[in-house]
């Protein structure tokens, strides 16, 4: 029989903060920072209970939630208990997914003539990662994955929902349309307008009325709703593209600042790129101007690269590209068409002084934190 497990950390960048500072634990916490153009990275479920939520501008969260404790947050320390949380995924299956820093899917598959019942997984992962970590997660436990998910966000924080396959179309039916992924806000509305309210009646609605409203996506989203969902756990996923972008509290207006800012970015990125074990051939920088009129151009080089200096070079190039004609409130810049450190490749401008120059630098952040030092140039 198929079992697919989804776990998921319950506010995890809060929670992470809250461990670690017994002062915020059963307050209203938003991780994100003060700058009043920034978002809501992750807020605590204290949070959450005056309407604040992620991606929410921090301006919105603060008169919602004005006794909510701000931090700006620890990249550093997420990564170093999210790696805690991997390792205890490998433990319960050879097949894992990991789909961000706080969730992964592990395929339990034919695993029940090793464990006997599948079902008794769900609560040991949950007591073996809090022991190891001091932090609750979600868990479903269904025959696919769409299940899986759904089942871990039900019943938020430190839930676990078992969905059987016999039982699956039956407990999904009454279920919100809007709690199937990609039924978005526009979409749900259109779907309450024809009378479709529940995943149960989108299972039966003839595809004639949905063609209008979901396209290409019909068979798919109906699918669905039936239970059905035939994607696999993929047991490597490396990532795309890794990036960096910030909101600027202040409008950037000079070249100057322009080019710290980017320089910063690079590092970021840099950092960032050589923790995965990767080197990238292509380099994007984006820019949002105060209009919030966004540009990005991109740049791939024959040698790929990894350094900062390499990566700021690029992103050099493209800045001759783009017209800095009125004041910008965001930048970010990406790496992405992957290889893996250490492949054979031509570099014959190898600088064995700057990839030790970088590499002191990583384990300088790697132990203390990615703000513990900046590069001037």
């Amino acid at each position: 029989m198929r079992w697919i497990m989804h776990v998921d950390m319950d506010a995890f960048f809060a929670s992470v903060e809250q461990l670690d500072n017994p002062e915020y634990r059963g307050k209203p916490l938003i991780v994100g920072g003060r700058a009043h153009r920034g978002v809501v990275s992750t807020c605590s479920y204290e949070a959450r209970k005056y309407g604040v939520h992620s991606a929410m501008p921090i301006a919105q969260a603060q008169r919602l939630c004005p006794c909510c404790i701000f931090v700006s947050g620890r990249m550093w320390r997420y990564v170093e208990v999210s790696q805690q949380i991997m390792k205890i995924f490998s433990e319960f299956s050879p097949c894992v997914e990991p789909l961000s820093i706080d969730e992964a899917f592990l395929d339990l598959s034919g695993m029940e003539h090793l464990v006997g019942d599948i079902t008794a997984l769900g609560p040991k992962i949950k007591t073996r990662i809090k022991e190891a970590t001091g932090l609750t997660a979600s868990v479903g436990l269904a025959p696919n994955k769409f299940l899986a998910k759904l089942g871990s966000d039900l019943r938020k924080p430190d839930g676990l929902v078992i969905i059987k396959p016999e039982e699956a179309r039956n407990f999904i039916a009454p279920l919100p349309v809007n709690k199937i992924f990609g039924i978005g806000k526009k979409a749900n509305e259109e779907l309450n307008k024809i009378g479709i309210f529940t995943i149960g009646q989108l299972a039966v609605c003839d595809k004639i009325y949905l063609k209008n409203i979901l396209g290409n996506n019909t068979t798919l989203v109906q699918n669905l709703a039936l239970g059905i969902d035939d994607r696999q756990v993929e047991n490597s996923r490396e990532p795309k593209s890794i990036g960096r972008e910030t909101t600027y509290g202040d409008d950037l207006l000079t070249q100057k600042e322009y080019h710290d800012a980017l320089w910063n970015l690079s590092q970021q990125v840099g950092w960032r790129v050589r923790n995965s074990g990767l080197v990238g051939h292509t380099v994007t920088l984006k820019v949002k101007y105060r209009s919030f009129k966004s540009v990005t151009r991109s740049v791939t080089a024959e040698t790929p690269v990894s350094l900062d200096e390499d990566i700021f070079a690029l992103v050099e190039k493209l800045v001759a590209q783009v017209k800095w004609a009125e004041p910008v409130r965001l930048l970010g810049v990406t790496v992405s068409k992957f290889a893996t450190a250490g492949e054979l490749v031509l570099d014959f401008a190898h600088d064995e002084k700057r990839e030790k120059r970088n590499a002191t630098l990583d384990a300088l952040k790697n132990k203390f934190g990615e703000q513990i030092i900046k590069r001037g140039k």
